[in-house]
């Protein structure tokens, strides 16, 4: 399961990203609850120099409205103010998770994660032939396949500095109180998700809200 919530998966239109804003003023604004949740022992943060505000988006690679969801995010994410700060963490909620957790990290390391990340997310659902990307064997070779040297990320997966930020991200998920992706947190103080927010684009929209509440 890529979540413990279950909600329907949206359509990204254009039309409907535009309409939140106005579902927001209509409904008089998120109600805490039930829009999203205030964390009553605050996350960490960790922001660079400069930022004020930071967003962290936290997937799984196997989730489908996690790969629903990338058009959208990325979308936004150039959008977002300078005094804002976007990073993604790959949760680790059981073995399957952890094993897409550390491809991403050990992307990371190798810095592949720019050219890499949209692939994995094609290679797991958008293909004629999807991969679980689970083996050392299937990795490798959805690597190659890729443009990059497999055996290096494959070993890269289980080095020591992958394994810790794979651990810090389990750690933070766990301090966030997430049960289920894509979600959004805010500042280490709040965070919210499709299924609480009603859609992808609704939870935009509330990260939005919540954005402008911690500056405050």
């Amino acid at each position: 399961m890529s979540h413990r919530r279950e909600f329907s998966r949206q359509a990204l239109a254009a039309a409907a990203a535009l309409a939140a804003p106005q579902w927001l003023l209509a409904q008089g604004g998120p109600v805490e609850g039930q829009h999203y949740v205030r964390l009553n022992a605050p996350a960490p943060t960790s922001l660079p120099a400069g930022k004020k505000v930071e967003v962290v988006e936290f997937f799984w690679y196997g989730c489908p409205h996690c790969n629903t969801f990338e058009p959208l995010l990325d979308n936004w994410v150039r959008r977002l103010p300078p005094d804002v700060s976007f990073r993604r963490v790959h949760v680790g909620f059981g073995p399957q998770h952890q094993i897409h957790q550390k491809l991403h990290y050990a992307l990371e390391e190798l810095g592949l994660l720019e050219t890499m990340h949209r692939k994995v997310f094609a290679a797991m659902h958008a293909s004629a032939n999807r991969r679980q990307l689970i083996s050392d064997g299937d990795i490798a070779a959805f690597a190659k396949d890729s443009g990059a040297d497999g055996d290096k990320l494959v070993a890269a997966m289980k080095s020591f500095g992958v394994n810790t930020k794979a651990s810090r991200a389990r750690q933070l998920s766990e301090a966030y109180k997430i049960d289920g992706v894509p979600a959004l947190g805010v500042q280490g103080r709040y965070y919210t998700s499709g299924s609480l927010a009603g859609s992808l684009e609704r939870m935009v929209a509330v990260a939005e809200f919540l954005i402008a509440r911690a500056r405050g």
